[in-house]
């Protein structure tokens, strides 16, 4: 069963890389659009002559009215008149074309020619499923297989990634609420920080049972904060304890008492949050 390698990212733009039927593909992103390595793909067939598959694949007159009509629909600035010259060379023995020169000549945004270490031949997703096709049916369906999967990995990423900065925004207003009201003119800075980290603490304890401090002590290998750590219902239920912490501080709580009322609302919350996470079953599967 093909497997997705999610990494890392190589360079900027560059994304993680897709497993198809054993052959790694390259992924990348640029304004917006999603692209894939058809060199990569073209490796699949045979991968001492990519360049020349792809060239085949361009002098293609159907290649060419894909190409073509995808620009029209996508880039404002494609140069139709270049494209009106390939297309009547298109199909003859003499006509040759590289992704370079289409790029050139009609300003095409839907293949990108890279150099470097991670270069090549990339194309819009849509192009390179069109590319994938030619090559081989079925690793075209490999790929778009795949590559939804990277899809939905990224999304879920980008909701904890949602969540985490939801918990940063609070915290901004929580580290306001002990400036105006914990911390006296008086104080050093090492004093003051002292407050924030004693705060901070007092969540930690509310939420997780532990002190930053014990539980660095007892996970000396991972790296990060324990709020690095945290699963997306952690994150949410800190993001409300931040606020409600901030409440507390403004109506002049006690920390100790704080304490006590900011945990029994991490067990409330963190209950529902689990509760409402849990899939519902079905009178069959019951």
């Amino acid at each position: 069963m093909p497997k997705l390698d999610v990494t890392g990212k190589e360079n900027a733009g560059m994304k993680p890389k897709l497993q198809v039927l054993e052959q790694e593909i390259a992924t990348y992103a640029k304004d917006g659009l999603e692209y894939i390595c058809i060199t990569d793909i073209a490796r699949f067939k045979n991968p001492d002559r990519t360049g020349q598959i792809i060239g085949n694949w361009l002098r293609n007159r159907n290649t060419i009215e894909f190409l073509g009509i995808w620009e029209q629909l996508n880039n404002p600035d494609f140069n139709v008149i270049e494209f009106d010259e390939f297309r009547k060379q298109a199909g003859l023995n003499s006509f040759t074309l590289t992704p370079k020169q289409w790029i050139d000549q009609t300003g095409a945004i839907g293949l990108i020619s890279k150099a470097g270490r991670y270069g090549g031949t990339y194309a819009q997703k849509d192009i390179a499923f069109e590319f994938a096709s030619w090559i081989s049916v079925e690793f075209k369906l490999y790929l778009i297989k795949e590559f939804q999967r990277l899809k939905e990995q990224e999304f879920q990423q980008l909701g904890w990634d949602i969540r985490r900065n939801l918990a940063k925004v609070n915290y901004l207003i929580h580290t306001d609420a002990i400036k105006e009201n914990l911390i006296p003119d008086t104080l050093t800075p090492q004093q003051i920080s002292f407050v924030y980290a004693s705060e901070a603490d007092l969540l930690n304890v509310a939420l997780f049972g532990v002190t930053a401090r014990q539980w660095r002590d007892a996970n000396p290998e991972l790296k990060g904060n324990i709020r690095d750590h945290a699963n997306v219902h952690q994150l949410v239920c800190l993001a409300n304890l931040e606020s409600m912490n901030a409440h507390f501080i403004e109506q002049k709580m006690p920390q100790s008492e704080r304490l006590v009322k900011l945990n029994e609302l991490a067990i409330r919350q963190m209950r529902v949050l689990v509760e409402k996470s849990r899939p519902v079953l079905s009178l069959q599967d019951k």
